[in-house]
């Protein structure tokens, strides 16, 4: 079977690059193009640890996308930039896939919500793929379990690396001003408050950026409509999961430190209250790869009819 030929506009930001790794390495996958207006003529190689091929980058006008020869298209772009692609797209091109990174689509019915282990069941061939937030995965699965038992809101204290704030300069991603620093941000009403509103459950989001590079956090807060035992807890949470080896469930709280590098997401550190009914959860994945990139590779497999794990390497750490 020929492969099938992968675009990736965006490709100079830390999840482009990842995504340059994972779908040179896929056994049916290859590159069409990789775009960057920046790096326009660079070799991918000098910028991408372990590419193998000889492409360059291209400065590719989002207006003539659809000129490419390719079966899909990721959208590796910041909020706000995918439509200029979408309209090129939807007018010249339905029949090729589209895998949008961004949050841009997150809330549109005519696109399939791309969290294969939570939304699975509700792909139906859709070619239009909208990839979750980082922290929006995170809190999810760690609410997922419990959703039919919460009684209100689930508070979720959210701590990243800096690479999530993406590689254009800010005050959250300058390694100096981050330097023995935690900094909030958004503390109220951040997108991905919303994003997991719409998908899984009402959430109170305080996310912080803390010095590391990559891999994040999230503590989440639940109350319960009836007590439960904490090996009662535990046991939810493996069933739900079982059979999903890009979600871990582990009995200590996990570390940021263990999981960057990693395909994987871990939940676990469960801890209950005196009367059974607030129970607190921590969530890490790693933001670049199963907050983006990987997660991007399980909708491209999904969509293409692989084993939604091929091409992903299950312990390869950073």
């Amino acid at each position: 079977m020929s492969k099938k030929r992968i675009g990736l506009v965006g490709a100079r930001g830390y999840v482009g690059e990842e995504l340059v790794r994972l779908i040179d390495a896929h056994p049916g996958f290859e590159l069409g193009f990789v775009s960057s207006r920046e790096r326009d003529g660079q070799r991918v190689v000098d910028h991408v640890a372990g590419f193998r091929g000889q492409l360059r980058y291209r400065d590719i006008a989002h207006d003539v996308l659809a000129d490419e020869d390719v079966d899909a298209y990721v959208l590796a772009l910041p909020n706000g930039k995918a439509a200029a692609c979408m309209a090129n797209i939807h007018a010249r091109d339905d029949a090729s896939v589209v895998v949008d990174l961004s949050a841009d689509y997150r809330f549109d019915d005519g696109w399939y919500y791309g969290l294969p282990e939570l939304t699975r069941d509700a792909y139906a061939g859709q070619k239009r793929i909208s990839n979750p937030g980082c922290y929006a995965s995170a809190m999810q699965f760690a609410i997922a379990p419990m959703r039919s038992r919460l009684t209100g809101p689930v508070q979720c204290f959210g701590v990243s690396g800096w690479s999530g704030a993406g590689t254009t300069p800010s005050d959250k991603n300058d390694p100096e001003l981050l330097r023995d620093n935690l900094m909030p941000y958004a503390l109220s009403g951040h997108l991905h408050e919303r994003e997991v509103g719409r998908h899984c459950a009402t959430v109170e989001f305080m996310p912080h950026v803390a010095p590391h590079f990559r891999g994040l956090s999230v503590t989440a807060n639940l109350h319960l409509d009836e007590a439960m035992a904490l090996e009662e807890v535990r046991s939810a949470y493996r069933d739900f999961y079982v059979g999903e080896p890009l979600v871990r469930v582990v009995d200590d709280a996990p570390w940021t430190s263990r999981i960057a590098g990693r395909h994987h997401a871990e939940v676990g550190g469960f801890a209950l209250s005196e009367d059974g009914r607030r129970l607190v959860v921590v969530s890490v994945l790693d933001n670049l790869l199963k907050g983006a990139a990987t997660q991007a590779l399980q909708n491209l497999n999904l969509t293409f009819g692989f084993d939604e794990l091929e091409g992903i390497p299950m312990e390869a750490a950073a």
